[in-house]
């Protein structure tokens, strides 16, 4: 018969190898090659009954491998979810042990970061109430988890974003942003961003919270990955209304917000570009706030000094200020805005980002003569035919190369450049079309131009192409011969040659 000694002694074994087993599951789990062979041992299995042992330390140990495991693969979540693990997660959540909470929060975390499946299947648990209560936590670093695990949530759609608002979790986030701890402050500025992304109305519930006023004046505080989520929360909130970008207006902060334009970490710099990018493209008043706050120049070193995705914000904001009026796309050109967007558009491989400076730099020539030869002159013209003609340019590449010319050309009164395009490589027949009348429209009241029209050969050019029997294009052409004497447009016109042979010999027209 054993002893009492010998029993425990038993149990005790028990304890112990479950107490190894959980924390090296949880060690393995660090290295994700060992996480496929964790799943076809079964581990899933081996740990569920874990989540709910008696001994505090093998529940956190096994809900601590388990976050890792779901952490490392979509599959992996689903298993977790399949194998109905949320349950055992959501009661060991509501166990008063802070270090309890913080495992299973991680678990579900991990669940919600992958798809909108998983985060509905987080929500469907009744984990949601249980993972915003832990953001009242004193622990700061269960406020953490559970931030980031709302967050995770909310990402995905406005379907979820709502049900996190509606648990009551914007206010307790806005407290956990004044806290002092950092991954804190990180974890609840992501999370308002992520809620307030997906549709005006949650955006203005985020701001209702008084959310603006606290992570404003974080702009300029020392920690790069603090500023780039309150740029990211600011951008999301702007991006939606008039209404909402206002209120960034109102808590100051422009000027200081340009100083993250040029701030050494890359992430702050894009992400502040986009806050004045979905500021100044809702109304021209705001682009002329941004303005006389000193946004241009700073945008205009922003977009000369970073390189691919970095510069795009830049590129579209400095396009949105220019689209609204001549004195806003003045300003652009005398802070020499239209050289770095023809290095975008001549030097940047990415499509997306050539499309963006044709754009901008189209909404920087339409407005007048004076705007149309601005940007001519820096080179612009050659660069939008190369890549409307390429065969490697994109759809969209394409339709914004051929809406840029036509917007530069319709205000361009300089006929050497006019010339330039005539002369250069084969245009599409419609981009020719805009060519041609407003050669039609500028030489009658231009002389010196008409003449360097002659001489460069543009005239001789205009008479050789063949348009077939299209009448626009003839009258466009008879538009431009109108400017000139019949006999210069006869010496130029390619049968000239015939006619003068046909005067000399006598012959009959044809013979």
């Amino acid at each position: 018969m054993a002893t009492t000694r010998q029993v425990l002694q038993i149990l005790e074994s028990y304890q112990k190898a479950r107490i190894t087993f959980s924390q090296t599951v949880a060690e393995l789990s660090n290295n994700a090659q060992n996480v496929e062979i964790l799943h076809t041992a079964g581990v899933l299995e081996l740990l569920r009954p874990l989540l709910i042992d008696s001994i505090p330390t093998i529940q956190q140990t096994s809900a601590l491998g388990l976050g890792r495991l779901a952490n490392w693969s979509e599959d992996m979540a689903e298993e977790v979810v399949s194998h109905h693990l949320l349950v055992q997660l959501v009661f060991s959540l509501k166990n008063q042990n802070r270090y309890s909470k913080k495992a299973s929060a991680s678990v579900l975390r991990s669940v919600a970061k992958h798809n909108a499946e998983l985060a509905q299947a987080v929500v469907e648990s009744g984990a949601l109430e249980d993972l915003v209560s832990c953001l009242e936590e004193f622990d700061p670093s269960v406020k953490e988890v559970g931030a980031t695990a709302v967050g995770n949530v909310a990402k995905h759609n406005v379907k979820l974003a709502r049900a996190v608002v509606d648990a009551g979790a914007v206010p307790l986030l806005v407290l956990c942003v004044q806290e002092p701890e950092l991954i804190l402050k990180r974890a609840a500025l992501a999370a308002l961003a992520d809620i307030a992304k997906h549709a005006p109305e949650l955006a203005q519930l985020v701001v209702d919270a008084g959310t603006v006023p606290f992570i404003a004046p974080l702009v300029v505080h020392i920690d790069a990955k603090i500023k780039r989520q309150v740029c990211l929360c600011l951008g999301q909130i702007a991006r939606h209304t008039v209404d909402l970008a206002e209120v960034l207006l109102a808590a100051e902060l422009f000027p200081k917000l340009f100083l993250c334009l040029k701030d050494i970490d890359h992430q702050v710099r894009r992400q502040a570009a986009i806050v004045v990018r979905e500021v100044a493209k809702h109304t021209p008043q705001m682009a002329q706030f941004i303005v006389s706050t000193g946004g241009v120049a700073a945008l205009v070193d922003n977009c000369a000094e970073c390189l691919g995705n970095d510069r795009l914000p830049a590129i579209m904001a400095l396009g949105y200020i220019a689209a609204f009026d001549e004195s806003l796309s003045t300003t652009i050109i005398q802070s020499n805005g239209v050289k770095p967007l023809v290095d975008a558009l001549t030097n940047e491989q990415e499509d997306h980002i050539q499309s963006a400076s044709a754009w901008s730099l189209g909404q920087v020539g339409r407005h007048s003569p004076v705007h149309s030869l601005a940007v001519a002159e820096a080179g612009v013209l050659p660069q939008l035919v190369t890549r409307l003609l390429a065969e490697t340019s994109s759809e969209d590449l394409r339709s914004k190369c051929k809406r840029a010319l036509k917007a530069i050309i319709e205000h361009l009164t300089h006929i050497p450049a006019l010339d330039s395009l005539l002369q250069g490589p084969p245009l599409p027949i419609e981009t020719l079309k805009y060519v041609i009348a407003q050669l039609a429209k500028v030489l009658p009241n231009d002389p010196e131009g008409r003449t360097k029209f002659v001489t460069s050969g543009g005239l001789e050019k205009l008479l050789q192409m063949n348009f077939g029997p299209d009448p626009e294009m003839k009258s466009l052409v008879d538009g431009v011969n109108a400017s000139y004497p019949k006999e210069v447009v006869q010496y130029y016109d390619p049968g000239y040659e015939e006619i003068l042979l046909q005067k000399l010999t006598g012959a009959k027209p044809g013979k």
